[in-house]
């Protein structure tokens, strides 16, 4: 396992992007080549700091108030009545716990959703907010956030492609259909 690989698992996978990287592998990375201090996790806190320090044989360093302060687990709220199925807080969301469909009603499954606040700013019309977890309300495993998010991102990646190539068989076509104008015929 690469140092890269260690961290990452030391780390809680919301996925949320407060650590100022794209997620929790990219500032893994960062960390495994000293780019990044051990310090910019909010939903890891002193826990996963403390953990990073003993692995890395690092100081331990109080949590980063620049990306923000360890509280308790949140879950997003979608307010229901107010949803206008605008589908915005559908990519966002790096764990897919949020469902729903243009003009539908959305909701979030609070057993996946891991907290990032990601779904947040993108609604036009603040219907969701965060809450904090019910203490009978599961918390998602950092490994089934690390799933869930990986085949978010393939989902994003096939259907990048799929669209590429629809676009590439429309153009295609467009030129096939249209062919260049044919010699006149002189007599």
């Amino acid at each position: 396992m690469t140092l890269a690989e260690q961290i990452d698992a030391l780390l809680p996978q919301t996925q949320c992007t407060r650590c100022g990287y794209d997620g929790c592998r990219p500032y893994s990375e960062a960390i495994a080549r000293d780019e990044a201090p051990i310090n910019q996790c909010p939903p890891g806190g002193a826990a996963t700091i403390a953990a990073l320090a003993d692995l890395l044989h690092r100081p331990r360093l109080p949590l980063n108030p620049d990306n923000g302060v360890e509280a308790p687990a949140l879950v997003a709220v979608i307010d229901e009545t107010r949803c206008i199925g605008c589908i915005k807080c559908l990519p966002p969301c790096p764990v897919d716990a949020i469902i729903g469909a243009r003009k539908q009603t959305h909701t979030v499954v609070t057993a996946l959703c891991t907290g990032c606040e990601l779904c947040v700013a993108p609604c036009p019309v603040d219907c969701i907010t965060m809450a904090p977890r019910d203490s009978d309300s599961r918390e998602p495993t950092p490994d089934m956030n690390r799933d869930r998010y990986y085949a978010h991102q393939a989902r994003l990646t096939r259907r990048a492609h799929e669209q590429a190539a629809l676009l590439a068989a429309r153009k295609l076509t467009a030129r096939t259909a249209s062919p260049a104008a044919a010699p006149e015929k002189t007599s």
